[in-house]
């Protein structure tokens, strides 16, 4: 008869894992069942291997960002929410930076990649939603514009999260969506309240 799986027992492989990274040790078998009452056999039961289990390390990092993100509501200022989302991202990389920092490591495949996806995609809805406002000029492409936030978002966590700059940094974040915004076609006064009430959020 199949033993039924815990999955506390799988999350708490997936925190030893991050943790291990996190004091720059060798993420090995041993390593990750030292000092509790699991076997290295967990990491077969409940990942098929390491390679699974990294698999499981990467997704829960665009777990906990979906969450986040999930946790921006949509208001009557499409603008102030992009920025929320923005601030978001970046507040789950502070949060979360080990598992932050393999979410981006393509060495191993994600274990449900459409999940990945639907974190981009919130950011396109809010920028089509600001298009649809009228804040941005039609022709904008929401994808495009989510990217570009996205891209400055991912280089401040970079830089902060997992890089040598202090959190101090992260309100540079302010200015430059504000100048991204303005390029789209908003009103520089209307979008730098917009943007900074957003990132006052997270």
């Amino acid at each position: 008869m199949a033993r039924t799986k815990n999955p506390a027992v799988r999350s708490m492989l997936i925190e030893r894992a991050a943790l291990l990274l996190r004091e720059r040790e060798p993420v090995t078998l041993r390593g990750l069942v030292r000092g509790t009452e699991v076997s290295t056999m967990a990491v077969y039961t409940y990942f098929d291997g390491m390679d699974g289990l990294w698999r499981a390390v990467r997704q829960e990092g665009f777990t906990r960002l979906a969450a986040r993100l999930a946790d921006v509501p949509d208001t009557t200022d499409p603008v102030r929410d992009l920025a929320a989302l923005g601030a978001a991202y970046l507040a789950n990389a502070m949060a979360n930076p080990d598992l932050y920092r393999v979410m981006f490591d393509a060495e191993f495949d994600l274990e449900d990649a459409r999940a990945a996806d639907a974190t981009l995609e919130r950011l396109v809805r809010a920028a089509d939603a600001a298009r649809a406002a009228g804040r941005f000029r039609a022709e904008i492409d929401p994808l495009e514009l989510a990217t570009q936030s996205w891209t400055i978002g991912h280089g401040l966590a970079a830089l902060v999260a997992t890089g040598p700059l202090p959190p101090t940094t992260l309100d540079h974040g302010i200015p430059l969506l504000t100048a991204l915004f303005v390029a789209a076609g908003d009103d520089p006064a209307r979008c730098a309240r917009s943007v900074a009430a957003g990132w006052r959020l997270s």
